[in-house]
Protein backbone atom coordinates (compact mmCIF):
# COMPACT_ATOMS: atom_id res chain seq x y z
CA UNK A 1 0.00 0.00 0.00
CA UNK A 2 1.47 3.70 -1.07
CA UNK A 3 1.82 5.80 1.49
CA UNK A 4 -0.14 9.04 1.20
CA UNK A 5 0.80 12.02 -0.24
CA UNK A 6 3.29 14.38 2.40
CA UNK A 7 1.87 18.41 2.59
CA UNK A 8 4.20 20.87 4.58
CA UNK A 9 1.61 23.87 5.50
CA UNK A 10 3.26 27.31 6.89
CA UNK A 11 1.45 29.19 8.75
CA UNK A 12 -1.04 26.02 9.28
CA UNK A 13 -2.66 27.35 12.67
CA UNK A 14 -4.34 31.15 10.64
CA UNK A 15 -7.11 31.48 9.18
CA UNK A 16 -6.78 29.56 5.77
CA UNK A 17 -4.31 26.83 7.09
CA UNK A 18 -6.15 25.51 9.80
CA UNK A 19 -9.27 24.84 7.77
CA UNK A 20 -6.92 23.60 4.56
CA UNK A 21 -5.18 21.25 7.39
CA UNK A 22 -8.36 19.72 8.37
CA UNK A 23 -9.48 19.28 4.48
CA UNK A 24 -6.12 17.78 3.53
CA UNK A 25 -6.20 15.10 6.55
CA UNK A 26 -9.91 14.16 5.14
CA UNK A 27 -8.48 13.84 1.58
CA UNK A 28 -6.08 11.45 3.26
CA UNK A 29 -3.45 13.37 3.11
CA UNK A 30 -0.10 13.79 5.40
CA UNK A 31 0.00 17.06 7.03
CA UNK A 32 3.11 18.67 9.00
CA UNK A 33 2.17 22.31 10.20
CA UNK A 34 4.89 24.60 10.70
CA UNK A 35 3.54 27.63 13.18
CA UNK A 36 4.96 30.00 15.13
CA UNK A 37 1.64 30.08 17.17
CA UNK A 38 1.12 34.42 16.59
CA UNK A 39 -2.11 33.57 17.43
CA UNK A 40 -1.90 30.82 19.88
CA UNK A 41 -2.85 27.28 18.49
CA UNK A 42 -6.80 26.09 19.65
CA UNK A 43 -7.23 26.01 15.66
CA UNK A 44 -5.09 22.69 15.98
CA UNK A 45 -5.83 20.96 18.57
CA UNK A 46 -8.46 19.27 17.21
CA UNK A 47 -6.11 17.38 14.77
CA UNK A 48 -3.47 16.22 17.18
CA UNK A 49 -4.65 12.89 18.00
CA UNK A 50 -4.54 12.48 14.18
CA UNK A 51 -2.53 9.56 12.88
CA UNK A 52 -1.76 12.00 9.73
CA UNK A 53 -1.10 14.91 11.50
CA UNK A 54 2.62 16.60 12.52
CA UNK A 55 3.01 19.52 14.17
CA UNK A 56 6.22 21.75 14.81
CA UNK A 57 6.78 25.03 16.13
CA UNK A 58 9.04 27.06 14.08
CA UNK A 59 9.76 30.58 12.85
CA UNK A 60 9.88 30.34 9.20
CA UNK A 61 12.58 33.18 9.63
CA UNK A 62 14.93 30.93 10.85
CA UNK A 63 17.47 28.82 8.79
CA UNK A 64 16.59 25.76 8.79
CA UNK A 65 13.09 25.99 9.64
CA UNK A 66 11.38 23.44 7.05
CA UNK A 67 13.79 21.06 8.04
CA UNK A 68 13.58 21.24 11.21
CA UNK A 69 9.76 21.17 11.25
CA UNK A 70 9.90 17.69 9.35
CA UNK A 71 8.46 14.19 11.06
CA UNK A 72 11.55 11.87 10.79
CA UNK A 73 9.51 8.74 10.04
CA UNK A 74 7.53 10.29 7.45
CA UNK A 75 9.17 10.87 3.62
CA UNK A 76 10.21 14.17 2.50
CA UNK A 77 6.89 16.31 1.46
CA UNK A 78 6.06 16.83 -1.96
CA UNK A 79 5.00 20.06 -1.83
CA UNK A 80 4.64 22.91 0.52
CA UNK A 81 1.97 25.42 0.86
CA UNK A 82 3.54 28.61 2.19
CA UNK A 83 0.51 30.86 3.90
CA UNK A 84 2.74 31.71 6.98
CA UNK A 85 3.43 35.87 6.47
CA UNK A 86 2.41 38.85 7.90
CA UNK A 87 -1.11 39.45 6.28
CA UNK A 88 -2.27 42.79 5.69
CA UNK A 89 -1.34 46.33 5.34
CA UNK A 90 -1.90 47.39 8.95
CA UNK A 91 -0.43 44.39 10.28
CA UNK A 92 2.79 45.05 8.22
CA UNK A 93 2.39 49.02 8.77
CA UNK A 94 2.16 48.30 12.73
CA UNK A 95 5.82 46.33 12.78
CA UNK A 96 7.69 48.46 10.14
CA UNK A 97 9.14 47.80 6.80
CA UNK A 98 11.82 45.66 8.04
CA UNK A 99 10.18 42.99 9.81
CA UNK A 100 7.69 43.02 7.18
CA UNK A 101 9.88 42.27 4.45
CA UNK A 102 11.97 39.77 6.90
CA UNK A 103 8.35 37.74 7.22
CA UNK A 104 6.83 38.58 3.30
CA UNK A 105 10.29 38.48 1.07
CA UNK A 106 13.43 36.88 3.10
CA UNK A 107 11.07 33.68 4.84
CA UNK A 108 9.49 33.41 1.64
CA UNK A 109 12.95 33.10 -0.44
CA UNK A 110 14.15 30.46 2.69
CA UNK A 111 11.39 28.23 2.85
CA UNK A 112 11.29 27.83 -1.56
CA UNK A 113 14.95 27.25 -1.20
CA UNK A 114 14.39 24.70 1.42
CA UNK A 115 11.86 22.95 0.15
CA UNK A 116 13.59 22.71 -3.61
CA UNK A 117 16.47 20.93 -1.60
CA UNK A 118 14.43 18.72 0.42
CA UNK A 119 13.40 17.43 -3.33
CA UNK A 120 9.70 18.87 -2.95
CA UNK A 121 7.65 19.31 -6.73
CA UNK A 122 5.51 22.09 -5.60
CA UNK A 123 5.79 25.09 -3.73
CA UNK A 124 2.50 27.44 -3.45
CA UNK A 125 2.72 30.77 -2.46
CA UNK A 126 -0.45 32.67 -0.83
CA UNK A 127 -0.16 36.30 -2.26
CA UNK A 128 -2.98 38.49 -2.58
CA UNK A 129 -4.94 41.04 -5.30
CA UNK A 130 -3.76 43.70 -3.19
CA UNK A 131 -1.10 43.71 -6.04
CA UNK A 132 -3.03 45.29 -8.18
CA UNK A 133 -4.22 48.81 -6.43
CA UNK A 134 -6.35 51.00 -8.32
CA UNK A 135 -7.73 50.08 -11.99
CA UNK A 136 -6.02 52.69 -14.05
CA UNK A 137 -9.04 52.20 -16.52
CA UNK A 138 -11.94 50.81 -14.26
CA UNK A 139 -11.63 47.58 -16.40
CA UNK A 140 -11.13 44.34 -14.52
CA UNK A 141 -8.03 43.52 -13.28
CA UNK A 142 -6.20 40.16 -14.89
CA UNK A 143 -2.56 38.03 -14.29
CA UNK A 144 -1.72 40.27 -16.87
CA UNK A 145 -2.64 43.67 -15.55
CA UNK A 146 0.08 45.90 -14.30
CA UNK A 147 0.90 45.80 -10.40
CA UNK A 148 0.21 49.23 -8.54
CA UNK A 149 0.56 48.23 -4.69
CA UNK A 150 -0.52 50.81 -2.23
CA UNK A 151 0.98 49.72 0.78
CA UNK A 152 3.91 48.07 2.30
CA UNK A 153 2.12 44.80 2.51
CA UNK A 154 1.51 44.66 -1.23
CA UNK A 155 5.14 45.60 -2.06
CA UNK A 156 6.22 42.44 -0.01
CA UNK A 157 4.21 40.25 -1.96
CA UNK A 158 5.53 41.62 -5.26
CA UNK A 159 8.90 41.13 -4.19
CA UNK A 160 8.06 37.86 -3.22
CA UNK A 161 6.61 36.46 -6.40
CA UNK A 162 9.39 38.31 -8.53
CA UNK A 163 11.58 36.17 -6.65
CA UNK A 164 9.52 32.87 -7.06
CA UNK A 165 8.85 33.81 -10.91
CA UNK A 166 12.49 34.11 -11.62
CA UNK A 167 12.95 30.54 -10.37
CA UNK A 168 10.34 29.37 -12.13
CA UNK A 169 12.72 26.12 -13.69
CA UNK A 170 13.73 24.78 -10.72
CA UNK A 171 12.58 20.79 -9.78
CA UNK A 172 10.14 22.75 -7.21
CA UNK A 173 7.89 24.30 -9.20
CA UNK A 174 6.18 27.68 -7.86
CA UNK A 175 2.41 28.61 -8.00
CA UNK A 176 0.96 31.71 -7.00
CA UNK A 177 -2.09 32.28 -6.18
CA UNK A 178 -3.49 36.26 -5.99
CA UNK A 179 -6.33 35.65 -3.26
CA UNK A 180 -9.06 37.56 -2.92
CA UNK A 181 -10.09 39.18 0.09
CA UNK A 182 -11.68 36.43 2.46
CA UNK A 183 -14.81 36.20 4.29
CA UNK A 184 -16.30 32.88 6.78
CA UNK A 185 -15.64 30.80 9.54
CA UNK A 186 -12.67 28.69 10.11
CA UNK A 187 -11.03 27.55 13.27
CA UNK A 188 -9.08 30.34 13.40
CA UNK A 189 -11.40 32.74 12.62
CA UNK A 190 -10.53 36.64 11.78
CA UNK A 191 -12.99 39.57 12.28
CA UNK A 192 -10.86 41.77 11.03
CA UNK A 193 -11.79 41.10 7.32
CA UNK A 194 -14.60 43.25 5.39
CA UNK A 195 -17.33 40.90 5.49
CA UNK A 196 -17.00 39.26 8.92
CA UNK A 197 -16.06 42.90 10.31
CA UNK A 198 -19.28 44.24 9.18
CA UNK A 199 -21.34 41.19 10.25
CA UNK A 200 -19.71 41.31 13.79
CA UNK A 201 -20.08 45.49 14.48
CA UNK A 202 -23.68 45.09 12.88
CA UNK A 203 -24.47 42.27 15.75
CA UNK A 204 -22.66 43.52 18.36
CA UNK A 205 -23.22 47.06 18.11
CA UNK A 206 -26.36 47.45 16.17
CA UNK A 207 -23.59 50.25 13.74
CA UNK A 208 -21.72 50.30 10.55
CA UNK A 209 -19.50 52.77 9.72
CA UNK A 210 -18.42 52.63 6.37
CA UNK A 211 -15.42 54.37 4.98
CA UNK A 212 -14.64 54.26 1.01
CA UNK A 213 -17.92 53.65 0.53
CA UNK A 214 -18.15 53.41 -3.34
CA UNK A 215 -15.01 51.35 -3.70
CA UNK A 216 -15.39 47.74 -5.17
CA UNK A 217 -13.34 44.50 -3.99
CA UNK A 218 -13.35 40.83 -4.65
CA UNK A 219 -14.28 38.29 -2.18
CA UNK A 220 -13.82 35.10 -1.31
CA UNK A 221 -15.12 32.38 0.90
CA UNK A 222 -12.69 30.71 3.00
CA UNK A 223 -13.86 27.59 2.29
CA UNK A 224 -13.05 28.09 -1.21
CA UNK A 225 -9.97 29.53 -1.21
CA UNK A 226 -9.17 25.43 1.04
CA UNK A 227 -10.68 24.13 -2.28
CA UNK A 228 -8.21 26.45 -4.74
CA UNK A 229 -5.27 25.45 -3.04
CA UNK A 230 -6.10 21.88 -3.26
CA UNK A 231 -7.03 22.27 -6.87
CA UNK A 232 -3.51 23.29 -7.06
CA UNK A 233 -1.81 20.82 -5.38
CA UNK A 234 -2.73 18.07 -7.16
CA UNK A 235 -3.50 19.90 -11.11
CA UNK A 236 -0.67 18.84 -14.21
CA UNK A 237 2.84 20.11 -12.82
CA UNK A 238 2.47 22.00 -17.01
CA UNK A 239 -0.98 24.37 -15.90
CA UNK A 240 1.07 25.53 -12.43
CA UNK A 241 4.47 25.57 -12.93
CA UNK A 242 5.74 29.28 -12.73
CA UNK A 243 1.60 30.43 -13.24
CA UNK A 244 -0.37 33.09 -10.99
CA UNK A 245 -3.86 32.97 -10.89
CA UNK A 246 -6.32 35.49 -9.62
CA UNK A 247 -7.75 33.42 -6.94
CA UNK A 248 -11.65 33.81 -6.77
CA UNK A 249 -14.91 34.35 -8.56
CA UNK A 250 -16.63 36.95 -10.82
CA UNK A 251 -19.49 36.36 -8.73
CA UNK A 252 -17.20 37.84 -5.75
CA UNK A 253 -16.77 41.05 -7.23
CA UNK A 254 -19.46 43.60 -5.07
CA UNK A 255 -19.29 47.31 -3.82
CA UNK A 256 -19.31 47.74 -0.27
CA UNK A 257 -22.79 49.62 -0.71
CA UNK A 258 -24.08 45.65 -2.03
CA UNK A 259 -22.10 44.37 1.32
CA UNK A 260 -23.89 46.07 3.60
CA UNK A 261 -27.19 45.61 1.82
CA UNK A 262 -26.12 41.45 2.74
CA UNK A 263 -25.74 42.61 6.51
CA UNK A 264 -28.81 44.58 6.76
CA UNK A 265 -30.94 41.71 5.10
CA UNK A 266 -30.05 39.58 8.18
CA UNK A 267 -29.61 42.57 10.85
CA UNK A 268 -32.10 45.16 9.40
CA UNK A 269 -31.98 47.26 12.73
CA UNK A 270 -28.60 47.89 12.13
CA UNK A 271 -27.60 51.62 12.06
CA UNK A 272 -25.12 52.87 8.95
CA UNK A 273 -22.65 55.85 9.13
CA UNK A 274 -21.04 56.30 5.81
CA UNK A 275 -17.67 59.04 6.77
CA UNK A 276 -14.53 60.10 4.62
CA UNK A 277 -11.68 59.14 5.73
CA UNK A 278 -7.89 59.77 3.24
CA UNK A 279 -4.89 57.89 4.69
CA UNK A 280 -1.55 55.92 3.20
CA UNK A 281 -2.87 52.34 2.91
CA UNK A 282 -4.76 49.95 0.95
CA UNK A 283 -6.44 52.10 -1.48
CA UNK A 284 -7.80 48.85 -3.42
CA UNK A 285 -10.98 49.91 -5.64
CA UNK A 286 -11.06 47.07 -8.36
CA UNK A 287 -12.91 44.47 -10.20
CA UNK A 288 -11.11 41.30 -10.55
CA UNK A 289 -11.08 38.81 -13.53
CA UNK A 290 -10.79 35.16 -12.80
CA UNK A 291 -11.48 34.05 -15.97
CA UNK A 292 -7.93 32.01 -16.12
CA UNK A 293 -8.36 29.71 -13.00
CA UNK A 294 -12.12 29.17 -14.35
CA UNK A 295 -10.56 28.36 -17.94
CA UNK A 296 -7.50 26.85 -16.89
CA UNK A 297 -8.05 24.82 -13.48
CA UNK A 298 -11.98 24.40 -13.47
CA UNK A 299 -12.12 26.11 -10.74
CA UNK A 300 -15.78 27.66 -9.42
CA UNK A 301 -16.58 28.57 -6.01
CA UNK A 302 -19.85 26.81 -3.68
CA UNK A 303 -20.33 29.78 -1.65
CA UNK A 304 -21.47 33.42 -2.09
CA UNK A 305 -20.86 36.23 0.28
CA UNK A 306 -24.63 35.91 1.59
CA UNK A 307 -24.03 32.64 2.80
CA UNK A 308 -21.13 33.84 4.73
CA UNK A 309 -22.80 36.80 6.37
CA UNK A 310 -25.59 34.14 7.85
CA UNK A 311 -22.94 31.72 8.73
CA UNK A 312 -21.20 34.33 11.23
CA UNK A 313 -24.54 35.83 12.31
CA UNK A 314 -25.06 32.32 13.48
CA UNK A 315 -22.31 31.45 15.00
CA UNK A 316 -22.75 35.23 16.83
CA UNK A 317 -26.12 34.37 18.03
CA UNK A 318 -25.53 31.03 18.94
CA UNK A 319 -22.72 32.05 21.22
CA UNK A 320 -19.77 30.11 19.51
CA UNK A 321 -17.09 32.76 20.08
CA UNK A 322 -17.18 34.10 24.43
CA UNK A 323 -15.39 37.27 23.02
CA UNK A 324 -15.47 37.79 19.21
CA UNK A 325 -13.76 41.23 20.06
CA UNK A 326 -10.70 39.34 21.43
CA UNK A 327 -7.27 40.22 19.68
CA UNK A 328 -6.92 36.55 18.68
CA UNK A 329 -9.77 37.24 16.02
CA UNK A 330 -7.32 39.95 14.42
CA UNK A 331 -3.92 40.12 12.89
CA UNK A 332 -3.97 44.27 13.78
CA UNK A 333 -6.52 45.97 15.56
CA UNK A 334 -7.21 48.54 13.19
CA UNK A 335 -9.38 47.76 9.63
CA UNK A 336 -10.83 50.88 7.44
CA UNK A 337 -14.00 49.78 6.08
Amino acid sequence: MNDPKHILVTGGAGYIGSLLTADLLRAGYRVTVLDSLLYGGESLLSFMHHPNFHFSREDVTEPGAVRSALHRDWPRPEAVVHLAAIVGFPACQAIGPQAARKYNIEATRMVFEQATSLGSGRFIFASTYSNYGLSPDGRPVTEQSPLNPQSLYAETKIAAEEFLLSHQDEACAPLIFRLATLYGISPRTRFDLIVNQFVLDAYSRRELIIYQRGYSRSFLHVCDVVRGIIGGLEAEETKVRGQVYNLGTDDGNYTKDEIVGLVLKRLPETVVTYRDLTFGGDMRDITVSFEKIRRELGFGTTRMVDDGVREVVHALRTGMFRNPHDERYRNAQFIVQ
